[in-house]
């Protein structure tokens, strides 16, 4: 549930969804925010008492984000094929036009063992919601002889999952954004039934 936030505080945690994005937990500082925010250091502390309470709420409210979008994609769509599709578009139009060129937690994901309790459960339970969400479409998507996979649901969510992720770090580290639809497309279509 999103709640009510002064708008320094909006501010804070916009700045700092891009620093996770560019370069995770260990990039930055109170100090690189209060630079760009326009904000003494010590002022931050009033809206967010350690840096770890920062990140998790900036990775909580990104798991509220994705899990209405995941919601809104079953809601609105309601096909598995179209669903799946439309979560790797989604993806494969962030990275083009840079507005969310890498998941946050996939980034957080790699600082795992050394992140804060609070952050680290945040981040696990992004992959978590991400891996019911995915094993559900696929379940769903067999069930109506739309998919044809080659091991549980479950598996194959988690493949799939991993390949998404991937795909992303690729396009990264090659500065390339035709790869990410390069490496998941075939993923994607290796599951489709055709008629």
């Amino acid at each position: 549930m999103t709640t009510e936030r002064a708008h320094k505080a909006n501010e804070i945690i916009s700045y700092t969804r891009q620093l996770l994005t560019s370069g995770g937990y260990r990039s930055f500082s109170f100090a690189d925010i209060s630079e760009k925010v326009n904000i003494r250091k010590a002022s931050i502390y009033h809206h967010f008492t350690s840096k770890a309470e920062l990140v998790s709420t900036v990775v909580a409210q990104y798991r509220e984000e994705a899990q209405a979008g995941m919601q809104m994609l079953n809601r609105k769509i309601n096909d598995p094929v179209a669903e799946l599709q439309a979560y790797a578009d989604y993806w494969s139009t962030c990275i083009r036009d840079g507005s969310s060129p890498f998941c946050i937690c996939a980034m957080l994901a790699a600082e795992l063992p050394t992140l804060p309790p609070e952050v680290a459960a945040e981040v696990s339970g992004h992959f978590t919601d991400l891996s019911r969400w995915l094993t559900a479409l696929l379940s769903r998507g067999e069930n109506k002889n739309v998919f044809k996979l080659r091991g549980t649901p479950s598996a194959e969510a988690n493949l799939l999952m991993a390949t998404v992720h991937g795909a992303m770090l690729a396009a990264r580290a090659f500065d390339d954004v035709e790869i990410f639809q390069q490496i998941v497309q075939p993923s994607i279509n290796n599951i489709i039934l055709t008629a």
